[in-house]
């Protein structure tokens, strides 16, 4: 098995330029000699004792990704961009748990991230306190938060990486408005989190703008476990009677996330209901599966891809300067238009006023 002594013997260079190489301290180099150590890493097809790396450093290259459940398939494609992310930028591996949004689960995780020689840790949770995570950071770990912003706390040691929350849900709301419906409804798991919060937020500021001509009402749905994030689909397709037995019922709802959307598209139909004949629904996440099912789910899409690159960048970044002072980066959600927005019934012409194909 090859050695990083041979690494630098066939290179020509010192144990230190391939080190360099190694850790991705390229700046050290010039182009030259660092294309001759690559050639020379490919050629003995060399590896690197990542043992003996923690052992010298006291760290490992891995990243921690802490999310609430991943029963919510958002969260498995957010993992699936950091994963590709950490790997192919920094040869980093990924590290997953899963917390429920319980702050005792996620410190516990964090003192097993730290024994494991783990140094950088992203956590998705969007909790209004995250004053376990500052005793983290306290401790040497490089905390980048996912799903919230910093805040009014400016004395936070965290880095805050979110889409705009706020203007997903004014995006939810007046692509609603655009179609005519006038009753909307915004649907969300029992739990307080900030994202959520910001989501409502930006749905009620769109309602109102218009000096009282649309009605907006925010339904909670009862969760068997904190928050709901493993049993979204299902509990959509409960709060379809919810919605159902609204006086008078909406013409439009926006959900919180995709999951509840398409819970909620099978339980209106299981009731005898349209989409979007009856009812025009819009989801938010933008996974995937929301251009699959029957009809396809509108959704505000969060940049996933772009976040998740911040969130390694920041991360890694930070565990090897941990005086950088904390940073908050926000992202742009788009609105993907799909066959789940219609005008409500009553809006439409007669079928013969209209005009012929």
């Amino acid at each position: 098995m090859a050695t990083i002594h041979d690494v630098a013997a066939l290179a020509g260079v010192s144990t230190s330029s391939v080190s360099n190489v190694l850790n991705g301290r390229t700046e050290k180099l010039s182009a030259e000699t660092f294309s001759r150590v690559e050639e020379a890493i490919r050629s003995l097809a060399f590896r690197p004792n990542r043992v003996a790396r923690q052992l010298k450093t006291g760290h490992t290259p891995i990243l921690g990704l802490l999310v609430p459940s991943t029963a919510n398939p958002m969260y498995g494609q957010l993992a699936l961009n950091i994963e590709a992310a950490a790997q192919t930028r920094f040869d980093y591996r990924l590290l997953l748990g899963n917390t429920h949004r319980d702050k005792q689960q996620e410190a516990r995780m964090f003192d097993d991230l730290l024994s494991f020689g783990v140094r950088a840790v992203i956590v998705v949770s969007s909790l209004d306190d995250e004053r376990h995570l500052e005793e983290a950071v306290a401790r040497g770990l490089a905390v980048v938060s996912y799903d919230r912003g910093a805040g009014s706390d400016a004395h936070s040691r965290v880095d805050h990486v979110s889409p705009d929350n706020y203007q997903a849900g004014y995006l939810a709301a007046d692509h609603l408005i655009a179609h005519g419906h006038r009753r909307l409804a915004f649907l969300v798991p029992g739990g307080k989190t900030v994202s959520r919060g910001e989501k409502i937020a930006g749905f009620r500021d769109r309602i109102s703008r218009d000096g009282g001509r649309y009605s907006g009402h925010v339904v909670q749905g009862q969760v068997s476990q904190a928050f709901g994030d493993s049993e979204l689909a299902d509990l959509g397709f409960a709060m379809a009677s919810q919605v159902a037995e609204m006086r008078p019922m909406p013409t439009g709802v926006v959900t919180v996330n995709d999951m509840l959307a398409i819970g909620l598209m099978s339980g209106l139909n299981g009731l005898g209901l349209r989409v979007p004949e009856d009812v025009s629904i819009v989801g938010m996440d933008g996974l995937p599966i929301a251009a699959f099912v029957n009809p396809g789910l509108t959704s505000v899409a969060m940049p996933l891809a772009d976040m998740a690159s911040a969130m390694v960048e920041r991360a890694i970044e930070r565990s090897t300067q941990p005086d950088l002072p904390p940073a908050d980066f926000l992202f742009q959600p788009a609105l993907i238009a799909r066959q789940s927005v219609a005008a409500p019934a009553r809006a439409k012409k007669p079928r013969s006023q209209r005009t012929a194909p």
